[in-house]
Parts: structure tokens; C-alpha cells; sequence
């Protein structure tokens, strides 16, 4: 088999077993080919002839040309994963990948905004116009409900229900039933009734959020968004279009949101994932009172 015939093997794994998000699926698959270019150039082989030594090989020329600790922990990620593959649909006889190790890394703790600053971002759309209330809509629903910006702009105007206040999102083929608060369902509605009817191209639009060719809005669509509201509250943080789904779940722990709650309404299929919030809250705990203590 060619090099490419095992990607594309892999790539049917991420796809539809895995069903990985388009993100993840093309850092995997850049990895794997960084990895049949290291093989092809370096030792003339390909991905059947890999052998542990020569994996380990690899992974020290990553950390050799100056890859983080993450980078290189997620190519060996990918390697074991595709690796594991490999042997389970019997194209390899051994896992050359099986005793790779990630080094131990630091885990980066999230940024949030304050609930100052959040109420300063979601001032920041004008509802004098279309736009505006759009914007002051996806703002509200992305913090009331820690949903990821790519769950948002998949929303359809029917996983919406008004009356009841609450969103139904899907996840991996999962749904979750997200509630809200009054103020997001009040710029949910104003923008439902009144501004998406002269927004949208076509009458049978499903998309609950479209941009200014009545089209479903993208994620770079949003980002921009986003950073241009980021200016105008003049935040020094810097914003991602993750942000509010962080500090929506920081805000929950700290007001007393229990972490099975919480992991629940983020759509973690870990608890662990969920845990990184309490680290957060307890980071800032303690850098609130070294600061205000005055024999701290």
C-alpha cells in the first residue's frame, strides 16, 4: 500500500468512528503526513516499515527543529492513534508506536474574562440595526450556554425553543438541552421575530445565525466578530472565539454549579476536561488574595 492509501484509511477512522471534529481531523492527519514525509526523506520507507527506534527518532527531530511540548504530544497522539488503527485492521503486523511517551507538560489554564468584563462585551453590539441585534444574540446564547462557537453556528432555527428557554445542541451525534437566562431569551426572540425574517436569503433557511448573505455564519465570520466587539470594549485580553465558553463554566463553579453540571452542559465526555475549571477558580482565589491580604 501506498502512504496515501493508509492516511486515507485513517482518515475513514476519524471520520466515521471516531467522528472527529473538522479541527481535530486535520491536526491528525497533518501530523501523519509530517510523519510519511519524515519517513520517505529520512529513511526512504513508509508507514508499514516504521520500526520503535525510528519512531523515537522522529519524535526527537521533532523536539530538535523546536516543537512545544504540546506539538510534540500530539503528534505522538496522533502516531499511537494511527498506529492503533493500523493494527486493527491488520495492515501492520506490530504497533511501532505502542511505547511512545509524551513528556509531562504544564497544563495551560484557561483564559477568562471577569464578570465585569463580560457584561462590558456583551454591551458592546448596537441594537440599531440588523447586525446588531444578531450579534447581541450569538453573544448572549455563546454565554449562557458554553456551547463551542462551531455547536453555534450549527444551531438551526428548530433547535431553538423559545417558550421553554432552552437550546437543543448536537455533538458528535449527542444532544444536550442547554437552558437560558431571560436576557439571552429576550435577545434571542427580538432577533428570531423581527431581524433573521429580512436577514435570510431564502425562505427555507435553517440556520438560526447568518451572516449579510443570508447564509449560515462561519466560524471565521464570528471570529472577526468577536475580536472587532474584543476592541471596542477595549479588553486587553485577548479573546478567542472560546473565551465566553470558559468563563461561562469558571462562573458556574465559582456561584456554586456542581462539576457533573457543569460537564453536562459543556458536552464533556470526561469529567476531567471539567476539572480544569477548579483549578482555574482556585488560581484565582489565590492570586485575589495575595493581592489583597495585607500580609500576603
Amino acid at each position: 500500500m501506498l502512504n496515501s492509501d493508509y492516511i486515507e484509511v485513517f482518515n475513514k477512522y476519524l471520520t466515521e468512528v471516531k467522528k472527529c471534529s473538522q479541527n481535530t481531523l486535520s491536526s491528525y492527519l497533518r501530523d501523519i503526513r509530517q510523519l510519511g514525509e519524515y519517513l520517505q526523506t529520512h529513511l526512504d520507507a513508509g508507514f508499514e516499515a516504521a520500526t520503535e527506534e525510528e519512531l523515537a527518532d522522529y519524535i526527537n527531530w521533532l523536539k530538535g527543529n523546536g516543537k512545544s511540548v504540546a506539538t510534540v504530544s500530539r503528534a505522538i497522539a496522533s502516531v499511537k492513534c494511527f498506529y492503533g488503527v493500523l493494527v486493527s485492521d491488520k495492515l501492520v503486523e506490530n504497533n511501532p508506536a505502542a511505547k511512545l511517551v509524551p513528556d509531562k507538560a504544564t497544563q495551560k489554564l484557561p483564559q477568562i474574562l471577569t464578570s465585569k468584563e463580560v457584561e462590558l462585551l456583551l454591551e458592546q453590539p448596537s441594537c440599531t440595526d440588523a447586525k446588531g441585534y444578531r450579534d447581541r444574540a450569538m453573544l448572549e446564547l455563546l454565554y449562557a450556554t458554553g456551547i463551542r462557537v462551531s455547536e453555534l453556528i450549527d444551531l438551526n432555527i428548530s433547535d431553538v425553543n423559545i417558550s421553554a428557554g432552552i437550546i437543543r445542541c448536537f455533538s458528535k451525534e449527542k444532544e444536550r438541552i442547554i437552558p437560558l437566562y431571560p436576557t439571552a431569551i429576550k435577545a434571542l426572540s427580538e432577533y428570531i421575530e423581527f431581524i433573521r425574517p429580512q436577514m435570510i436569503a431564502l425562505p427555507g433557511e435553517q440556520a438560526l445565525f447568518v451572516n449579510v448573505s443570508g447564509e449560515r455564519m462561519s466560524r471565521q465570520g464570528f471570529w472577526k466578530i468577536i475580536k472587532s466587539y474584543q476592541q471596542k470594549a477595549h479588553i486587553e485580553k485577548t479573546i478567542t472565539p472560546h473565551t465566553l465558553r470558559h468563563s461561562f463554566a469558571a462562573h458556574l463553579l465559582e456561584n456554586g454549579a456542581d462539576l457533573h453540571s457543569i460537564q453536562e452542559m459543556l458536552g464533556h465526555a470526561d469529567i476531567s476536561s471539567t476539572q480544569i475549571y477548579s483549578q482555574l477558580v482556585k488560581k484565582q482565589l489565590k492570586d485575589v488574595y495575595n493581592k489583597a491580604h495585607p500580609r500576603a
